[in-house]
């Protein structure tokens, strides 16, 4: 077994810690410890202060799986909580593990989307969000690569990095697509509810549906290192508590107890979100406009990443490692394995983005005129 190499954290461990305007990452606005526990007051501070730092439970503690429950409208059996959607996702791929096996899987895509079933002998079949189409996702693509092996089909709605988006309807028809042929339908869903444009619903309403979400994107709590799966099926709830049982046994104690405070106050939490990246956004669309003789540009539906491209159709790790010397941080479209574009995060930044705004219109002139001249 061989991971292939992570470019995209390589990439962001060397310029992210210290780069004044990191336009790379793909998470919202930035929470503290104390405003998260100030959503509750002294009780929630006085638990967290004096909680006791032991093992937890490897399904999740109660009252986190409750408010997950609670928030996704679904029964508590429903729900196990993991480390991140990293973990769910590592779980997903090594239960499809079996020999002859294969998975749908969007490209571009997250690297663990593929990085795992690859390193684990399965075998990876892409359908492709292509800016010639919008970044649509293509539903017929993905069944004329469904087979008999077929595990597990994945989809990604609000797509990263695209911030391409289904319809209820596009969801629906793709459930009943897996479920007539006994393929897991998996949805990752880290970037709902953020739409700027057509809203769908979440796919816990679809009973064969299996949906990962966690806390570092919509939620910007990485560092909580909480996620969670809802499943319907009770079999492969008992496999997913096995599985990280040995994967992980369970989450931090203090990062599941801010996670639950999150979650109780998700209104809050989601609407900084959504009010800042929709903000930053139409000042990035303003941006694109005035300089599209140099960046093209698909005005993502949902999420708070972009994926940009330079017209002049070159590989942009050139331009991502010139940026950096201006203190801006993209992540080059080779992370993604589609060297042409990048990764353009808008809500991370915050208030700043329009500073941010300001230093890249001075590197994108800087970087035309040298390719004028050269």
């Amino acid at each position: 077994m061989r991971l292939k190499p992570f470019l995209l954290d390589a990439w962001l461990d060397s310029y992210e810690h210290g780069i004044e305007f990191d336009l790379a990452a793909s998470t919202g606005p930035i929470w503290t410890a104390n405003q998260l526990l100030d959503l509750e007051g002294e009780q929630a501070r006085e638990r967290y202060l004096n909680h006791k730092v032991v093992y937890g439970r490897p399904a999740g503690a109660d009252s986190l799986r409750e408010a997950i429950a609670g928030m996704q409208g679904v029964s508590v059996d429903c729900v196990q909580v993991v480390t991140g959607a990293s973990e769910a996702l590592t779980v997903l791929m090594w239960l499809a593990a079996e020999t002859g096996a294969n998975v749908i899987l969007p490209l571009p895509g997250f690297a663990t989307f593929s990085a795992l079933p690859e390193s684990l002998g399965v075998e990876t079949r892409f359908y492709r969000l292509r800016r010639e189409n919008n970044f649509h996702i293509d539903l017929e693509e993905i069944k004329g690569l469904a087979d008999s092996r077929t595990k597990l089909i994945l989809v990604n709605s609000p797509h990263h990095p695209t911030g391409a988006t289904m319809s209820d309807s596009e969801i629906e028809a793709l459930h009943e697509f897996a479920s007539q042929r006994g393929i897991q339908f998996v949805i990752d869903e880290v970037y709902h509810p953020i739409y700027h444009g057509r809203e769908s619903q979440s796919a816990v309403r679809l009973p064969h549906a299996t949906v990962i979400n966690d806390l570092s994107k919509a939620f910007p709590l990485a560092g909580t290192r909480t996620g969670w799966m809802i499943e319907r099926d009770a079999r492969r709830r008992e496999q997913y508590w096995t599985a990280r049982a040995y994967f992980s046994v369970c989450n931090n104690t203090a990062g599941e107890i801010l996670a639950e405070v999150a979650i109780r106050n998700h209104a809050v939490v989601l609407k900084k979100t959504q009010d800042t990246a929709s903000r930053n956004l139409q000042q990035l669309d303003r941006f694109m406009a005035a300089h599209r003789d140099v960046l093209g540009w698909i005005r993502p539906q949902g999420g708070m990443t972009g994926f940009p491209w330079l017209v002049s159709g070159e590989d942009t790790r050139s331009f991502c490692q010139a940026a950096t010397e201006r203190g801006i941080l993209f992540a080059p479209g080779d992370c993604f394995d589609v060297p042409s574009h990048f990764r353009f995060g808008f809500a991370a930044a915050g208030d700043n983005f329009g500073r941010a705004l300001d230093r890249l219109e001075e590197f994108v002139k800087s970087w035309s005129a040298k390719m004028v001249t050269a």
